[in-house]
């Protein structure tokens, strides 16, 4: 009685949460695909921009979660500086739009100038030429996001292809702080002096950074995907260890499999894979601040999850942390009821649910048998099919045969909590593509 007391307490919250996030955080949410956010006929065109192309459906091709306020930049933000941040794509298009956040500034930010190009290579500040676009917002070259806020580009006709880099740089001439940012990238991206934003060499870049700054999505008018599959979770998703520019993050692993299933001509869904994982993220509790640095899940659902582009399946991969950063002994049973209350969400717009086991940390320094036992009682939940509509079983997969409580060493980076790139590779082969077809149940 006192657990079904418990959870409709945290059903009321996680409502009111939602709701005042949805005030907080103003700007322009995303929509079903089939809205046309092109510069207006009778407006302005300036240099390089185009009318998006009329077919197609809109999906969300990268993006990730403003996760805090970037140390440093309370005051001067960036600017007089140009930032060329470098994304991976996970489905190409004919035109696109970009997501600008000041979700964690002060200050109203202004951007003068912004461009999108494709990379002339990985790893370069360098670009195709004759991919540079001018970006507009209401067809104006200039934009002003208010603090906590966020804006939406108009669509720019570009070619974008699938599994490359993009780079979108933007320049904000007066100062605006703190500086949105997502701090583990696991890309580098590039900054130089003055407004460069149509540079397409990378003579002036020459200050690089792990840092994503300002934006947050990336959207595509594509005939490869249907929809979005949205992954929430937090290091693991994240991918904190893998190997920098490298993409193997283990949702860029399955949109890669997705692809080629696809191309295959295997009965899968045509989907692209976004990935909003944050480092240290809880499935209950905010970090300090406010707004929150590292927001809850449950606090960051609507944001992150249900008003990406065009969304279709949302995978869940949160936990861990509830567990190992709880000064006491975590409740299991709150840890599920949060899980659950995220479903509760995804399911009343009609989204299925995929969600994962929680992966071993054995050898870790946060490691109890305590906590393990917490893990145990969550994961036999979830495997009965008691939380998700389906299940990635990552803790099977990357358990020590011989020891369960820990990763297996050729799976583990060395931390005993996070994994390889093999071991992310393993992640991404565990997920089984069928889960992705069709919607949330139905309910009785």
């Amino acid at each position: 009685m006192t657990r079904g007391r418990d959870y409709a307490l945290l059903a009321a919250i996680v409502a009111a949460i939602v709701a005042l996030s949805a005030a907080i955080y103003v700007g322009v949410a995303t929509d079903d695909g089939t809205r046309d956010r092109s510069t207006s006929a009778s407006g302005p065109r300036p240099h390089n921009s185009a009318a998006p192309a009329s077919t197609g459906t809109w999906v969300g091709t990268w993006s990730t979660s403003p996760a805090g306020a970037e140390p440093g930049t309370e005051i001067t933000g960036m600017a007089g500086r140009s930032v060329r941040n470098v994304v991976h794509t996970s489905v190409g298009g004919t035109s696109a739009r970009i997501t600008l956040s000041n979700l964690y500034g002060q200050s109203p930010l202004t951007v003068t100038h912004a461009s999108i190009a494709v990379a002339v290579g990985d790893g370069t500040a360098a670009a195709l030429a004759e991919t540079m676009r001018r970006l507009t917002f209401n067809g104006n070259p200039t934009v002003v996001v208010p603090a906590g806020g966020q804006v939406m580009s108009d669509a720019v006709r570009v070619t974008v292809p699938h599994d490359s880099d993009i780079l979108v740089t933007t320049y904000s001439p007066t100062p605006s702080g703190p500086v949105t940012y997502h701090p583990h990238a696991r890309q580098v991206s590039f900054i130089a002096q003055g407004d460069r934003t149509e540079d397409v060499t990378a003579a002036a870049y020459t200050e690089r950074t792990p840092y994503w700054r300002y934006l947050t999505a990336l959207d595509v008018l594509s005939n490869e995907s249907e929809g979005t599959v949205v992954v929430l979770g937090d290091s693991l998703t994240d991918g904190i260890t893998s190997t920098t520019g490298a993409n193997r993050r283990w949702p860029d692993i399955l949109s890669d499999r997705l692809r080629e299933a696809v191309e295959a001509g295997r009965d899968v869904p045509r989907y692209s894979v976004v990935n909003q994982g944050i480092s240290g993220n809880r499935v209950l509790t905010d970090g300090l601040g406010r707004p929150a640095d590292n927001p809850s899940g449950l606090n960051r659902f609507q944001r992150d999850v249900l008003d990406r582009t065009n969304v279709k399946v949302v995978v869940i991969d949160l936990g861990v942390n509830d567990i190992l950063r709880n000064p006491d002994l975590a409740d299991p049973h709150r840890i599920l009821d949060g899980l659950r209350a995220l479903v509760d969400q995804a399911h009343a717009r009609g989204l299925k649910v995929v969600g994962a086991t929680l992966m071993p940390f054995g050898g870790h320094r946060g490691y109890t048998e305590a906590r393990e036992s917490v893990r145990q009682t969550i994961n036999a939940e979830i495997r009965a099919g008691r939380v998700f509509d389906a299940v990635a079983d990552f803790d099977r997969a990357l358990r020590d045969p011989y020891d369960p409580r820990r990763l297996r060493a050729d799976y583990d980076s060395g931390d005993h909590l996070h994994p390889s790139d093999k071991g992310y590779a393993r992640m991404a082969q565990e997920f089984a593509l069928d889960d992705l077809k069709g919607a949330a149940p139905a309910r009785l």
